[in-house]
């Protein structure tokens, strides 16, 4: 067991105050920063997750499909379709059988009997994908808040 003590004043005041911790100040530019977190973007990014399937998200058939998506644009909003949030859903299974469900800004829009043949025709030709089905579906409708940040800013909503 160990006894209360009590110090004295002397014995307090005597007793030298720990070393202040302090930072330099350094001076980084804006580029150094930015340049710092894509270095850290950069090596995450590169990392594939592991035990993924090539349908799955984050598989090879699945970006594929993905990639493809990005490259169709909405003729009226110079922003492609899956970043526009019009792509709801993609499905392929062990096959190479994909479905995608999507929707459109309005029913009324000017390419709703175009751009299904497009994405359809788009997403076959993918490797690894035997044949594609586009569901077009109205519910839930289409809102800008389904726009991914990208899109966003290419419109200058943010």
């Amino acid at each position: 067991m160990t006894e209360d003590r009590k110090f004295t004043i002397e014995e307090v005041e005597g007793v030298e105050p720990p070393p202040r911790a302090f930072v330099e100040d350094v001076v980084e530019t804006p580029g150094d920063k930015l340049a710092r977190k894509r270095d850290y973007l950069d090596g995450f990014l590169a990392e594939t997750p592991q035990g993924i399937g090539p349908n799955e998200p984050g598989g090879d058939t699945y970006e594929g499909v993905i990639t493809a998506l990005r490259e169709i644009y909405d003729p009226e909003i110079p922003v492609n379709i899956y970043d526009l949030g019009l792509i709801y859903g993609v499905e392929i299974d062990g096959d190479g059988h994909a479905v995608v469900s999507m929707t459109l800004t309005t029913p009324h829009c000017p390419v709703a009997e175009s751009m299904p043949g497009e994405v359809e025709l788009r997403v076959s030709a993918v490797p690894g994908v035997r044949d594609a089905e586009v569901n077009l579906v109205w519910d839930p409708p289409w809102d800008p808040q389904k726009m991914s940040d990208e899109a966003k800013l290419e419109l200058g909503m943010l």
